[in-house]
């Protein structure tokens, strides 16, 4: 449940750079339920309506100062059709959640993020994605979206059936309706070896063609004003699961968690020692491997709080790009310390997908929460846009709609679709009209 205060109803996003007074919160339990808050408080009322999942979105893309409902009643797998490796599950799902039950099935998705607290439909709407140059984001792995439009209508649809509108709802900010169920193609359950190691930073980006295609799963995270990067591989594998749970706790709970955090307060406190720790964190990277199945190695617990802005490029601009970024810390001295994640995702035909039509590069910057970020965000975001950026839709940016129509070239498309699915505007917040009105 969401925090109350003394007169109105209170909400923060995991981070806590987003927070909102809706003067209503709904936890729906039926699709009827959800109906009935689209007709009779929000259509009825005039209010508009925002849905919000794990509020672990970074930007106000849940945010509600009048009507905000959760998904949270809404959880587990509706139907499995073990023949065809497809199930549908209801929109609210946390992610953890539906990797057991698909697994239980024999079932698991085809890739996943590093994070698995969201909910499938807020994972898909925002264009979470994982790493993997030959995989997509989640929204990639739907075949069938049933939703709440903006007149109350519950309405499915797939690719066959309707393929403009499934191309928007794939990653649509929760703004074409109220997703309630999702149908997903999965595949029969997988381990995957896990290996983590240090590398020169720039024999990585030497070696980076080989680590790309030679791996399922291939992400690196290079630390500011340090030599020394992380690399990260994921592949099947047949082996057995190990169970050196100690070392894995020693890995991921104390050093990546617990001391990573003691640090980042030490450099909120003295933000001149960011360089030094950044270098300390580099040489402590853990050097382990693991195995277990898919959907619980993807996942890295985060227990240390930042912002952060994360941006699609293309494939070939990733080299280029952390050298611009490199040189730009090296002149400004930016106060931090967070690595910079960098990962490869398939391209796709979702309109709203920063993957759209082409392979892409995605280069994510942190923040630790509480210092001083928009400087070094801003100097990041400038570099970003001159290779063709697209943003995430769940991170921080300062993308208007007069500058997103020019990145995405379905975007016109999509904001027909808009119209026809919610006429009267009941799922756009102040945000999202800064996002999708452009000035006459």
């Amino acid at each position: 449940m969401f925090p109350m205060t003394a007169n109105r109803n209170s909400w923060t996003n995991w981070s806590g750079s987003v927070t909102a007074a809706p003067e209503l919160i709904r936890h729906p339990k039926t699709i009827d339920e959800v109906v009935a808050i689209v007709r009779h408080e929000s259509l009825k009322k005039g209010k508009y309506l925002r849905v919000v999942g794990s509020a672990h979105s970074f930007t106000a893309v849940a945010a509600s100062d009048q009507v905000l409902v959760s998904l949270d009643e809404l959880q587990g797998v509706v139907s499995v059709n073990a023949d065809e490796q497809t199930a549908v599950v209801w929109a609210g799902t946390k992610l953890k959640r539906l990797g057991e039950l698909l697994h239980e099935e024999g079932l698991a998705q085809e890739n996943l993020g590093d994070i698995d607290v969201q909910s499938i439909a807020g994972a898909i709407s925002t264009g979470t994605h994982g790493s993997g140059l030959r995989l997509g984001s989640i929204a990639t792995q739907v075949i069938g979206i049933t939703v709440v439009n903006g007149l109350g209508e519950v309405m499915e649809y797939t690719l066959q059936s309707h393929p403009a509108v499934f191309r928007a709802l794939q990653v649509s900010l929760g703004t074409l309706g109220i997703i309630v169920q999702v149908k997903l193609r999965l595949r029969s359950s997988y381990v995957l070896s896990y290996e983590s190691k240090r590398m020169a930073l720039t024999d990585c980006l030497t070696q980076l063609p080989n680590l790309v295609e030679d791996n399922r799963h291939f992400e690196f995270f290079w630390f500011p004003y340090a030599e020394t990067c992380q690399v990260k591989l994921m592949n099947e594998t047949d082996a057995p699961i190990p169970t050196n749970k100690w070392i894995e706790y020693v890995n991921e709970k104390l050093i990546e968690n617990t001391l990573f955090g003691l640090l980042s307060g030490l450099c909120k406190m003295i933000p001149t020692a960011s360089a030094a720790i950044s270098r300390l964190s580099a040489s402590s990277v853990p050097v382990a491997t693991k195995a277990n199945y898919s959907h619980r190695i993807f996942a890295t617990e985060r227990t240390v709080r930042f912002y952060e802005m994360e941006y699609s490029l293309p494939k070939e601009a990733m080299t280029s790009v952390i050298r611009e970024m490199r040189e730009a810390m090296e002149r400004e001295r930016f106060h931090v310390h967070f690595p910079i994640e960098c990962r490869y995702v398939a391209a796709d035909e979702i309109w709203l997908s920063p993957a759209y039509g082409r392979d892409s590069a995605y280069i994510a910057v942190h923040m630790y929460k509480g210092m001083p970020y928009k400087r070094y965000f801003e100097v990041m975001e400038q570099i970003f846009l001159r290779y063709e950026g697209r943003p995430h839709w769940g991170k921080m940016h300062t993308l208007k709609a007069a500058n997103l129509i020019k990145r995405y070239p379905m975007w016109q498309e999509f904001a027909e679709i808009r119209k026809q699915m919610d006429p009267h505007d009941l799922f756009m917040s102040p945000y999202l009209r800064e996002l999708f009105t452009t000035q006459n």
